[in-house]
């Protein structure tokens, strides 16, 4: 099984959520997600001010081989988008934690408890 860090968040969609010092909430993909679409090829970023619902599509990952959307694990304002991936979506695929998607100031910080732990991610993504 793909490196699936302990201080992280995961949705069961495979986005990772990682709490920032600031309450604002960072969203990647993870490895077992990048991994299973292969090379990425294109990213697209939902808008900043944007307001998201939990489970909402924010965005989409092209591979390769597929298309996959991008959810919001939680709800909230987007506040920052990683543009970098627009240049580069490879770094997806070679630092898939490092290479996050966009951040969110939640509307709920109770609802990272919703989130699945490591534990609980791995195991969902073993089933």
């Amino acid at each position: 099984m793909s490196d699936i860090p302990s201080e992280l968040r995961y949705a069961a969609t495979h986005e990772w959520v990682r709490l920032e010092a600031d309450g604002s909430v960072t969203v990647g993909i993870s490895d077992h997600a990048q991994d299973a679409l292969g090379d990425v090829v294109y990213v697209e970023l939902p808008e900043i001010g944007l307001q998201l619902q939990a489970e909402q599509e924010a965005g989409v990952v092209e591979s390769v081989k597929a298309a996959s959307d991008i959810y919001a694990p939680i709800s909230g304002e987007v506040i920052a988008i990683n543009s970098l991936l627009s240049d580069s979506p490879e770094q997806v695929n070679s630092d898939p934690y490092g290479s996050w998607f966009f951040r969110l100031k939640p509307n709920d910080p109770a609802e990272l408890d919703k989130l699945l732990d490591a534990a609980g991610y791995k195991a969902a993504s073993e089933a």
